[in-house]
């Protein structure tokens, strides 16, 4: 059963994988199994090894002649980036296709941990997950006392759109020590700017390949009109961090601990005390609504 709740049936050993989303052609690197990709999409950058692969055309819209020559044994798909539609074109060909659908960070765990069995190294996926809870619990000890920044986490600035309440984005924000201004149930709302002057956040959150094309001029904000209400602009709070915060891929575990130290760089001390792990960690592109 995949994480769109679809049977699909994966022949055994697993050695020819065809990744359709950057998140999973990360994933399969961190499991190791990178040797068994035969193909990936334009847009599988990370890590850099993954662009040298055979390219199969978009998220949106990938060459299914160019999936079916590379006799995959499956073709890993993301339910919220990619279309049903080329999910059920490729069943006509007989070649299946599994989906992953992780909703927050410990979901994108569990999700390494049953790609890692469907791949045929669950070893790998147990040492990936213990290192991600490990590194988890020791940040949440870390920010145990700290009071949560009110934070905008910027997708996109013009127009601006942030991220909704239930996505894994801001769940990864919990994580950092932060919580999200944005009350909204859509996954990518388009918010006003008016109604962020209102809220004033603590700090604006921006990734370093911001949505709008590369790296947004960030202190250029406070010379445009209505982003100078902002508090944070005008005091500079800023945070800029990690793509890898908008992939559900073990890697945004990097941009959590990035975030967490821009944020609250006093629980970082050199002269605190390293703490001890225990415990267990907390549990909890535009989306294009195709579900699988």
């Amino acid at each position: 059963m995949d994480e769109a709740g679809r049977t699909v049936r994966i022949p055994q050993p697993v050695t020819r994988i065809v990744s359709l989303a950057p998140s999973v052609t990360e994933t399969v690197y961190a499991l190791g199994a990178q040797e068994r990709l035969v193909g990936d999409t334009d847009f599988c950058d990370y890590p850099p090894d993954a662009q040298k692969k055979q390219k199969v055309g978009g998220a949106l819209n990938p060459s299914l002649e160019e999936i079916a020559a590379l006799h995959p044994d499956v073709v890993l798909a993301a339910k919220r980036l990619n279309r049903l539609e080329t999910v059920l074109a490729l069943q006509t060909l007989h070649i299946p296709a599994y989906a992953t659908d992780p909703e927050t960070v410990e979901q994108i765990i569990s999700s390494t941990l049953r790609l890692a069995d469907i791949l045929g190294v669950p070893d790998a996926g147990d040492s990936v997950a213990s290192d991600l809870r490990r590194r988890l619990d020791e940040l949440q000890e870390r920010l145990a006392k700290v009071t949560p920044s009110r934070v905008l986490f910027v997708v996109w600035d013009e127009p601006l759109i942030s991220v909704g309440k239930d996505t894994f984005i801001t769940d990864a924000l919990r994580y950092a020590g932060a919580t999200s201004v944005v009350e909204s149930t859509q996954s990518w709302p388009q918010i006003s700017l008016e109604e962020i002057v209102r809220l004033q956040p603590d700090f604006l959150v921006f990734t370093q390949n911001h949505a709008s094309g590369g790296t947004v001029d960030v202190e250029a904000l406070a010379t445009r009109p209505g982003w100078r209400g902002l508090e944070a602009v005008r005091r500079h709070r800023y945070a800029v961090i990690s793509e890898a915060v908008n992939r559900p891929a073990p890697r945004i575990v990097s941009a959590i601990e990035d975030l967490a130290r821009q944020l609250h760089p006093e629980a970082f001390e050199a002269g605190q005390a390293r703490p001890v792990a225990g415990g267990s960690a907390m549990e909890s592109t535009k989306d294009c609504s195709c579900a699988l």
